[in-house]
């Protein structure tokens, strides 16, 4: 039975992954239990920082995806899961001002929320069309098919670098502002940080397993293109 050698290049940044998704959902858990002392619903914690930063055009809605809390630069929304939307607690206060520092973000071109936003639309594309041009320039042993595939995918690995220090800069700026407005206190502060550090971590994940593909990607066609 063949077994394909290049999967191990995976593993370490698999192990990663899911080491990542296991914290974020042990902390989020914890923490999204716990309520906040200013009992201010994560929607509430929006709109007050959104108001606060002068951005009044920025709507809120509530999605019905857990952990699928994000700002659309596009429609200029903070979408909110039902738990962050509606909770008082140190978890929903983190994740809100996270999302709402991405507005601010917005407000203030952060260059690489900018560079972001301006290659998701290839990235969405060229992820899809990346595997199925580098397989067929594999059966086919067309070469420049493989190269074609290999730098599509190198999109989404630069889209996944690039959003490193954007989800870094909105945790920064939601701390922050969670403080010195004094939203949360003491523990608190605490507490979300550790619930936007995990967070963060998935997205590290992320870049290490795109990275790791890309390697096995070039390791594959240096084999069948030798």
């Amino acid at each position: 039975m063949y077994f394909d050698s290049t999967y191990l290049l995976l593993i370490p940044a698999m192990l990663i992954a899911f080491w990542a998704q296991t914290k974020i959902n042990s902390t989020y858990n914890k923490y999204s239990k716990i309520r906040t002392v200013g009992g201010n619903t994560g929607a509430e914690i929006a709109r007050s920082i959104l108001d606060g930063a002068g951005l009044f055009d920025v709507r809120i809605e509530r999605t019905n995806t857990k952990l699928g809390d994000h700002y659309d630069p596009r429609d200029r929304v903070v979408r909110l899961s039902p738990e962050v939307y509606a909770g008082a607690t140190i978890a929903s206060a983190g994740v809100a001002a996270h999302e709402v520092g991405h507005a601010i973000q917005h407000q203030k071109s952060y260059k690489p929320l900018v560079l972001r936003t301006t290659i998701a639309p290839v990235v969405n594309i060229g992820s899809q069309a990346s595997m199925i041009l580098f397989f067929i320039g594999v059966l086919f042993s067309f070469k420049g098919l493989t190269t074609i595939g290999i730098i599509f995918f190198s999109v989404t690995v630069i889209y996944q670098l690039v959003t490193l220090p954007v989800e870094f800069n909105a945790s920064t700026r939601a701390l922050s502002i969670l403080k010195s407005n004094g939203i949360l206190y003491g523990d608190e502060v605490k507490g979300a940080q550790k619930v936007l550090d995990a967070a963060a971590m998935t997205y590290v994940a992320g870049a290490l397993m795109a990275i790791s593909q890309l390697v096995r990607l070039i390791a594959l066609s240096n084999r069948y293109n030798e």
